[in-house]
């Protein structure tokens, strides 16, 4: 029987497909369609993003391929920030969605993941030993989780009967990437005399003589699975910029709204949601496709636990009760922004005393760091400030501390070198590091970079030890460190 069905092979399933091969979990992705999409929905990776794919090892494949912009702005205020950002990585790495779904898709089939492309999930039952999966072509697959990561339409959700609740699509804006006749320069003049007024109007430059351009909808289609023609999109842009720049050759056409909608429930007994499958919003500040590689990096180990065996109660829970705020405040800050775009001149009013709030460098920084999601705290107990926070990259005596990350497990960081997790160190990894720059004695960090646990006490750790990796097994059966964190 296969462990875990992913159903959705966008960056969210095969992150997550990733996490829990890392874990020696037998994983197979499910995707309805016949190739990748080519639409590039997601321009850039935040900085939380970043710190994910360094502690797994994979940012040297991004970085080259990527542009690194300054961090700062909401609404399209342009404030950039003065430093002082809680990361190794305070910018925004600008690189295309297809990229970096291709770069994850390429990672997890290096770890052995099995993907199946042109396979509809149709209908799926579930009972106390596991899920049985239908698809469109008649297949019956069986396995003991799924996890549905297949976006906003998502079947999953739908054969769940999981409520999504929100608000539908008010405005909807037209999308492309075209070759344009009109000289560059010009472009240029004319987008940024438009975004005095439209900000949702845009046309960027994509190399190889393309351009992403983008205009606010007449209306909200009907079928908005339904791609819009050429002709739409230059009447829409023509409307606004009085040309329409010889827009010709499209590789893709595209639409989005304002749907802002959230899943009631991350999971119903033995299925799960993540990604665009348990939240859905407008892409003000870019942050979809973060959250849900980073849902997928939050749930990853959890699963892996409960799929093996040792999972403590209640940790597999612990996904909708950490996971559900965190979108819930996505979508709070992306409808914020939405409402800050209107020309309405109480909107208009609003949004000069913002700007001027930004000003203020402790304001400025607190929006960078909700839409980088740096500032995420989870409830693990209450103590030090560094309890429920994910932990930058910090150095070492020798080396980093996300370096010691790549293989998924548990880190005990101790600057004491009097600490032990003797009876966990199959699941743990203890790096004794006096001269680390941490501002603690000694840290306890779980897989995604979390701390839960501070202190310098063997007996107080004991508690954390179980409460979040389970059950330690005899000591005499323990796996011994390896000799670089001994």
């Amino acid at each position: 029987m296969i462990d875990v069905t992913v159903v959705g092979g966008g960056p969210t399933g095969v992150m997550l497909a990733s996490e829990l091969r890392l874990r020696g979990v037998h994983v197979l992705v499910l995707d309805r369609e016949a190739a990748p999409t080519k639409v590039v929905r997601g321009l850039g990776l935040h900085a939380r993003t970043v710190e994910v794919l360094d502690q797994r090892g994979l940012l040297d494949r991004f970085l080259p391929l990527g542009k690194q912009y300054p961090v700062g702005g909401f609404a399209g205020i342009s404030k950039p920030t003065q430093g002082g950002l809680d990361t190794t990585y305070p910018y925004v790495l600008g690189i295309p969605q297809p990229t970096t779904e291709r770069l994850l898709t390429e990672h997890a089939v290096s770890l052995g993941i099995e993907i199946r492309r042109s396979r509809e999930l149709v209908g799926l039952s579930q009972d106390d030993d596991g899920v049985t999966a239908d698809l469109a072509d008649g297949t019956r697959l069986r396995s003991r989780y799924l996890v549905g990561c297949d976006g906003g339409r998502s079947t999953v959700r739908k054969l769940l009967g999981v409520g999504f609740p929100g608000e539908p699509a008010r405005r909807e804006t037209l999308l492309g990437e075209v070759e344009l006749t009109a000289p560059p320069e010009e472009v240029d003049a004319v987008v940024t005399e438009v975004r005095k007024t439209q900000r949702e109007f845009g046309a960027m430059p994509l190399g190889d003589g393309l351009f992403r351009i983008g205009a606010p909808a007449e209306g909200v289609a009907e079928d908005r699975a339904t791609s819009p023609t050429l002709d739409e999109l230059r009447q829409q842009v023509r409307k606004l910029a009085g040309t329409d720049f010889g827009a010709h050759s499209p590789r893709w056409l595209s639409r989005f709204g304002d749907a802002t909608r959230l899943a009631d429930r991350y999971r119903v007994g033995r299925v799960l949601l993540a990604g665009d499958a348990a939240h859905v919003h407008p892409p003000y500040g870019g942050q979809g496709l973060n959250l849900g590689v980073q849902d997928a990096f939050n749930l990853g180990w959890k699963l892996a636990a409960e799929v093996s065996g040792w999972a403590p109660e209640g940790l597999l829970d612990s996904y909708h009760a950490e996971r559900h705020p965190v979108a819930a405040d996505v979508l709070d800050n992306t409808r914020a922004q939405g409402e800050l775009l209107s020309l309405e001149p109480g909107a208009q009013a609003v949004r000069r005393l913002l700007s001027e709030l930004m000003d203020i460098e402790d304001v400025n920084r607190r929006l960078a760091e909700k839409v980088m999601a740096t500032g995420i705290r989870y409830d693990v107990g209450e103590g030090h400030a560094l309890l429920g926070r994910r932990l930058r990259d910090i150095r070492l005596e020798q080396g980093r501390l996300y370096e010691r990350m790549h293989d998924g497990r548990r880190v005990l960081l101790d600057r004491t070198g009097r600490l032990s997790v003797a009876g966990w160190a199959d699941r743990v990894t203890r790096v004794a590091d006096p001269g680390a720059e941490l501002d603690a004695p000694a840290v306890l960090l779980r897989p995604d970079g979390h701390v839960v646990w501070v202190g310098e006490d063997q007996a107080d750790l004991v508690g954390p030890l179980t409460r979040w990796f389970g059950n330690p097994v005899r000591p005499a059966a323990a796996v011994a460190p390896p000799a670089w964190c001994r």
